[in-house]
Formats: structure tokens, sequence, C-alpha cells
């Protein structure tokens, strides 16, 4: 099996304009696609913009709605997989919850998966959106087994264990990091991968967003990174706008598992007390 060439995409794309990240979306799939890239994975809430405030129940849609037909349109004519991140809302209108969501649409145009951001940050986050309920979402691309979290969630080890446990092989991450957490993407994300044994895309935004007059107001920090299962990064981006790109090896893998046998070597008896 042939590694899987993976594209990151540090941007801010257009923050409170769908169409306008759709845009900075296709150019950067056209580049990845000419790269040999079979998939391409964005920052959190990349199709709208992350601090968008009042405007996040206006832009928010269904995973099956508008813009989830324009992304599949952009795999189709680039021929590679797309993650994305953006706000979605329930199909149930009765519900009126609104997610941190991101969903990965195949070469094919298929939506493949879609996950709900299981931990939310911070009072912004809190204010707008529902926690999701299942931590580990998976697809299958090009061999390999791909999980989905978003930004927070790898802070939690046992969120990523559960992927390990799963079978993750690539575990996707669009983030929306900010100073002066940057240690999360320079030294926690390599040592999930090395812990988990499963490569790890985290992808982040890049710029500054809000709106000073209310408060909320995010530096994010770039250092978008593709860590391996022997802890090393395979591909480290600055603090600007960047496509990045590297190559997820299953052999790579499998050589990695089978020297550091973590997953076969727990006790889980023992750990029982942890909750």
């Amino acid at each position: 099996m042939p590694p899987l060439r993976t594209a990151l995409l540090q941007s801010p794309g257009r923050p409170g304009s769908v169409d306008g990240g759709l845009r900075v979306l296709d150019e950067a799939a056209g580049r990845a696609a000419a790269a040999g890239a079979g998939l391409l994975v964005c920052p959190e809430m990349f199709l709208t913009g992350y601090a968008i405030g009042d405007a996040v129940p206006r832009l928010a849609e269904t995973a099956d709605g508008p813009g989830s037909a324009a992304v599949a349109e952009i795999a189709v004519r680039h021929g590679l997989a797309v993650l994305y991140g953006y706000p979605e809302r329930d199909p149930d209108p009765a519900s009126g919850a609104l997610y941190n969501s991101a969903q990965l649409i195949g070469p094919d145009g298929g939506r493949l998966a879609n996950y709900r951001k299981t931990h939310l940050f911070g009072g912004y986050e809190r204010a707008w959106f529902t926690p999701g309920e299942h931590p580990v979402v998976q697809a299958e691309l090009a061999g390999l087994r791909l999980g989905i979290m978003i930004c927070y969630d790898v802070e939690f080890p046992e969120n990523v264990r559960a992927h390990a446990l799963a079978g993750t092989d690539l575990l996707l991450v669009p983030t929306a990091q900010m100073h002066p957490f940057e240690f999360v993407a320079e030294s926690m994300v390599p040592v999930r991968a090395f812990e988990n044994q499963m490569y790890v895309a985290y992808v982040n935004r890049t710029g500054r967003e809000g709106a000073p007059e209310e408060g909320d107001v995010f530096e994010f920090v770039g250092l978008s990174c593709l860590a391996g299962p022997d802890g090393a990064v395979r591909a480290r981006a600055g603090r600007g706008e960047e496509l990045l790109l590297g190559e997820v090896d299953g052999a790579l893998l499998a050589a990695s598992r089978a020297a550091n046998p973590y997953l076969a070597d727990r006790r889980p008896g023992l750990y029982t007390a942890l909750g």
C-alpha cells in the first residue's frame, strides 16, 4: 500500500464568508492535488471562520447542506478527500442545537464521516455550541482507518486512546489553537502520536479573529504538524498561511507498532479507578 500524501491547509479562510472560504479551499485543493495529495485537511470552523459570534446561527447548516455540496464538488474536481470544519445545525428543527463539527468528504464526493466536537473550550464555544456525544468517529480511506476530533479534544489522553483502541491509523485534528498554548502543537501532539502509535494531522488556523468590543479576540498560532507514530514530526508549519505536505506510511506504522507495543502491554484492570 503506497503512503497517503496528506496536505494540511493552515489558513484563516475568509471569516464570515462561506463563499470566500470555498474559494480558498478550491485553490488549495488544486495545489494539493498537483503535489500528489490524496487528502486535504482544513482547520476548525474553516468554512465560516471561528470567531464569528452572532453569525454562528446564521451560517450554521446541516451536514448535508449547501456547504457540504460545494466541498464535494471541489473534492471530485480535484480528485482528493477533504476534511473541513464548520458550524453544524441539528437536522431536527425542534432541537435547535448547534455543533462545532468537522466533515470528511471522499474523492468521489460522498460524505464519509461527520464528527461533533465533544470537549468545548472556553466561554465562547459553550455560549454557541452543544457538545457532541460520540468520541470515536472513523472512516476508511486509501487502506487506512481515519479518525476525527477537533482541537481541545486531543488534549484529553482518554479521547485519543479510545481512537487507538478502535484502530485509528491517522487522526485528523482540525484546530483553532491560540496563544499562549503553543506547547500543544509543539510538544503534546507528537507525544499523543507516539503513545497511541498513530499518525496525527493537527491543522491550525492562523492570524487574529474576533471583535475587541465584544471581548472575543483570538490570536491563532499556526504550527500545524503531521506527527508520526515514532513521535517524529514529519512536517511542521510556521506561523503564517501555508499548505503543508507529508506522507502517512502504513509500513512505518506497522513497524512502529511492533517496536512499541503500548496497546498490547496495557493492563486495563488497573485503570478502573480513572472513571
